[in-house]
């Protein structure tokens, strides 16, 4: 009986500190545009983009912009992979939205697979500091990729849409 009742207090501790930087719900308690300020554009425009092409990935918008604010990544670049990759979700396997290592990677969540993969396109020796073709031609050699995913980057905006605002604060 004390033995089982220590297994619960220990799982009990575990829970209490599960939660970590990675955390989606974390991030977005702490999220806070300030005084006068508006929602971000980007977040409109994200999610109306995927909305329009019945994409499912319309739910994780906010997460594609807190990856990539939080690691210096084009706003574009995420959901523009994942449309290419997934269909924007329609033809997700693993929980793989961004079909990292041919889909075979299972992540836990969607959102965990966003924050995973954008960390790694950040601090990775194969990835960092590399351009954006450079980038695009190491996730995926295959001829074409880097032209194709600048395309749909394209159709989302500039890069700039929201200088002024920041989800990484």
């Amino acid at each position: 009986m004390i033995k089982l009742a220590s297994k619960g207090l220990v799982l009990i501790a575990g829970l209490l500190v599960l939660p970590c930087a990675g955390d989606p719900d974390q991030q977005l308690a702490g999220l806070s545009y300030g005084t006068g300020r508006t929602e971000d554009p980007r977040l409109t425009r994200l999610q109306q983009f995927f909305e329009d092409r019945g994409a499912p990935a319309s739910e994780f918008a906010l997460d594609f912009l807190i990856a990539a604010d939080e690691n210096e990544l084009d706003w574009r670049l995420l959901p523009s992979i994942s449309l290419l990759e997934s269909g924007g979700g329609k033809n997700c396997k693993n929980n793989n939205i961004l079909g990292w290592d041919n889909c075979e990677r299972k992540f836990d969540s969607v959102q965990d697979g966003i924050y995973t993969v954008a960390r790694r396109l950040r601090t990775s020796k194969l990835y960092k500091d590399k351009d954006l073709d450079e980038l695009l031609d190491t996730y995926n050699p295959h001829g074409g990729y880097a032209e194709k995913v600048k395309k749909i980057m394209a159709l989302l905006g500039p890069p700039d849409l929201s200088p002024e605002l920041s989800l990484a604060n």
